[in-house]
């Protein structure tokens, strides 16, 4: 299989399904070996068998990313078998619950920063040396209009990916003078099983399906922009 990610290597957090699972099908198609990184080991041997029967290779890493500890496991492996990291991409996420900031609860806000926050930050500091061995690394991450807009009941979710925003466009700069560009991509509203927590009242078919988004993070991931925020 030959592509625009031919012999390139992509880490996709959120893999198991959604945009993520998308994604790597993508980048599978493109040539790159995908190593898809979820807490649901039947949805990543799901998307497996559509990478391998598609003719891609993967390689599947059961992980939940709220054990921010343990993403610091991930870096050897990968410089023992690629010497480097081409991509990475940051789409795992949660909501958590829309409710007034006042009456949130503790636990899950915490949890609502460790994974849209907390882990992606873990996750730079584990592959950051990986992704400057490659000859173009590259760093997206998922980010949601939400984290600007100030809508009442959305605090957790917008603070984390405003959050997040921040870290990655800080990070760009960080990097301005490697060969790494790091970049934020929105999607926009989309079939998937976050949006459906989010609007439990929407009709999910007024909405596109992830793989449509997938062209997106393949245009990111091409580009030479740094510090970017691409939006559907």
């Amino acid at each position: 299989m030959s592509g625009k990610l031919q012999d390139k290597v992509a880490l996709i957090t959120g893999a198991s399904s959604g945009i993520g699972a998308a994604v790597a099908k993508k980048f599978a198609a493109e040539g790159a070996h995908v190593i898809l990184v979820a807490r649901s080991v039947g949805g990543l041997e799901e998307v497996d068998d559509e990478i391998q029967n598609a003719g891609g290779s993967a390689t599947l890493v059961p992980l939940d990313l709220l054990d921010t500890a343990a993403i610091d496991g991930l870096a050897m492996p990968l410089f023992e078998r690629w010497k480097k990291l081409d991509i990475l991409v940051g789409n795992a996420g949660m909501v958590g619950k829309l409710m007034p900031t006042q009456q949130y609860v503790p636990e899950l806000w915490d949890d609502v920063f460790k994974l849209n926050v907390h882990a992606n930050q873990r996750l730079l500091r584990a592959l950051d040396p990986l992704l400057r061995q490659s000859e173009a690394g590259r760093a997206l991450f998922v980010t949601s209009s939400i984290a600007h807009e100030n809508k009442q009941f959305w605090s957790a979710y917008a603070a984390s990916k405003a959050a997040l925003e921040t870290i990655a466009k800080t990070y760009a700069h960080e990097v301005a003078k490697t060969n790494v560009k790091v970049n934020l991509i929105d999607p926009g509203p989309t079939r998937t099983r976050l949006r459906a927590i989010a609007y439990p009242a929407e009709n999910p078919e007024d909405h596109p399906l992830p793989e449509t988004k997938a062209q997106m993070f393949l245009d990111a991931v091409l580009s030479e922009e740094n510090g970017t925020l691409f939006k559907a």
